[in-house]
C-alpha cells in the first residue's frame, strides 16, 4: 500500500499538476480573448465529471471545477451541435431564438454571429496561449537560471560503428551539424536520434585542424530514460566535455526571449521532422506517447530532480524547476496537436472558418458533422497507437505471455 502510494505521488500528481496548469492557459486563451470581443459565455470548466467547485460570477459566467482533471472546455452561449460552427439554417434557428427571447440586436453578443476573422482568433487564442506559456517560462530560465552548456567532444568511439567507420577520433570537438552550429552536446544527440539511416554532416575540431566527417547513424534499440525500450538513430559515440569547459549561460531578458523562440522553434521541428519520417517510413513511430507515457515522464523528471540533492529545500527547488521546464515542453505540445487540421480540434474549427470565409456561407451542418466523427476517429486511433506505445515500453505484453506460457 505505501508502494502504491509512493508511486501516485511519483507519478500521477506531478502530471496532473502540470496538466492542469498547461490545459487551463489553453482555455484562458479561448475565453479571455472571447471576453475581449464581448461575446456571452456560459461556462468555463477544468476538469470533468460532479463538480467540486462552482461559481457564477457577475457577467453569468459559470466557474466549473470537475472531480476529474484531464482536460477543461469554455462553453459559449448558444452552442448548437458538437462541431461548434453551425450551418446557415441553424445560425438562422439560433438568431430567432435569441431575438425572441432576448430582444432585437442581442445576437450580435454570441459568437457564431461575430465576424469570421473574430471568431478565428477565439479559436486559435488557445493553442497561442499555450504557445505564449511556453515562451514566458524558457524567457524565465534563460534569464535568471541560465542555460548549461558543453562543447559536444568526443570521449569515446565504438569499435566498428558508424563513427568509427566514418574516422571519428577521440577529443573530437563537433562545432557543427548538418551546417548548423552546436552550442551544447544535446543537440548532436537531438540530430543522430532522428536519422537513422539518413547520412549526417559533421564539422570537427581535431586539435588545430577542421575536418568533415559524414556519417550514417543506424537504428537501434536503446533504453528509454523514463523506462522501457525505444528504437532511435545511433552513431557510436560517447559524448562528454572536460570539466573547465561547463558553463551555465544567462541571458539578458532580450536575448533570452529570441532563445525561447529558438527553443519551441527546435521542439516543432522535432517534431514536423519525426512527423514527416513516420509518414515515409523512416521511423516507426515508438517514440510517440500517451497519457501513460507522460506521466512517466513526469515521475521519472520527480525522481530525478530529487536525486540531484536530497536536501527537501534543494530537492523543492529542483523539482520545481523540472516540472516547469516540462511544462514549457507539454504546452508547446498541446498548442501544436490542437492546430492540427482535424476535425473537433481548434484547427478544425478554423479549417470551417476558412471554407466559410472563401464559400462566402457555412459548410453544411451534416458535412461538418460528419468531419467530426471523423476528426474524433483519429483522434482515438492516435490515442490508441500511443497507449500502445506506452504498454510495450512496460512490457506488459511481454509480461502476459509469460503468465500464459
Amino acid at each position: 500500500m505505501i508502494g502504491f502510494l509512493g508511486q501516485l505521488l511519483t507519478y500521477v500528481v506531478p502530471f496532473l499538476l502540470v496538466l492542469t496548469v498547461v490545459v487551463t492557459i489553453h482555455e484562458l486563451g479561448h475565453f479571455l480573448t472571447a471576453r475581449a470581443f464581448r461575446v456571452k459565455i456560459d461556462r468555463f470548466a477544468i476538469g470533468f465529471g460532479r463538480a467540486i467547485f462552482q461559481r457564477t460570477d457577475k457577467h453569468g459566467v459559470e466557474w466549473r471545477v470537475g472531480w476529474l482533471p484531464l482536460g477543461g472546455y469554455v462553453k459559449f452561449a448558444g452552442d448548437l451541435d458538437e462541431t461548434g460552427v453551425p450551418d446557415r439554417a441553424g445560425l438562422e434557428e439560433l438568431r430567432k431564438r435569441i431575438v425572441a427571447t432576448e430582444g432585437q440586436g442581442a445576437e450580435r453578443a454570441y459568437m457564431y454571429f461575430k465576424p469570421i476573422w473574430q471568431r478565428a482568433l477565439i479559436v486559435a487564442g488557445g493553442p497561442f496561449a499555450n504557445f505564449a506559456l511556453a515562451m514566458a517560462i524558457f524567457t524565465l530560465i534563460f534569464s535568471v537560471v541560465g542555460e548549461p552548456q558543453s562543447p559536444a567532444r568526443v570521449m569515446d568511439v565504438s569499435a566498428g560503428s558508424p563513427a568509427a567507420q566514418a574516422g571519428f577520433e577521440k577529443n573530437d570537438v563537433i562545432t557543427h551539424v548538418n551546417g548548423r552550429a552546436i552550442e551544447d552536446s544535446s543537440e548532436v544527440i537531438r540530430a543522430v536520434v532522428l536519422s537513422s539511416n539518413t547520412p549526417v554532416n559533421f564539422t570537427v575540431e581535431r586539435g588545430q585542424a577542421i575536418v568533415s566527417i559524414v556519417a550514417t547513424p543506424v537504428r537501434t534499440m536503446v533504453d528509454d530514460p523514463v523506462g522501457g525500450r525505444v528504437s532511435m538513430g545511433r552513431i557510436g559515440l560517447a559524448l562528454g566535455s572536460l570539466p573547465n569547459e561547463v558553463r551555465r549561460v544567462r541571458y539578458s531578458p532580450v536575448a533570452a526571449v529570441g532563445k525561447g523562440v529558438e527553443e519551441i522553434g527546435d521542439i516543432l521541428g522535432t517534431t514536423f521532422k519525426y512527423i514527416g519520417r513516420i509518414f515515409t517510413g523512416r521511423e516507426n513511430g515508438d517514440q510517440f506517447s500517451g497519457p501513460l507515457g507522460i506521466a512517466r515522464a513526469s515521475g521519472a523528471i520527480t525522481n530525478a530532480a530529487v536525486a540531484v540533492n536530497p536536501d527537501p529545500a534543494v530537492a523543492t527547488l529542483n523539482l520545481l524547476l523540472t516540472l516547469t521546464h516540462f511544462a514549457a515542453i507539454l504546452s508547446v505540445g498541446i498548442g501544436f496537436l490542437n492546430l492540427l487540421p482535424i476535425p473537433v480540434l481548434d484547427g478544425g474549427h478554423l479549417m470551417f472558418y476558412a471554407y466559410e470565409a472563401i464559400a462566402k456561407r457555412p459548410l453544411d451542418a451534416r458535412i461538418q458533422a460528419a468531419g467530426y466523427r471523423v476528426g474524433l476517429a483519429m483522434l482515438a486511433c492516435l490515442m490508441l497507437f500511443a497507449t500502445w506505445n506506452d504498454l510495450q515500453k512496460l512490457n506488459l505484453f511481454k509480461f502476459l505471455g509469460g503468465l500464459v506460457a
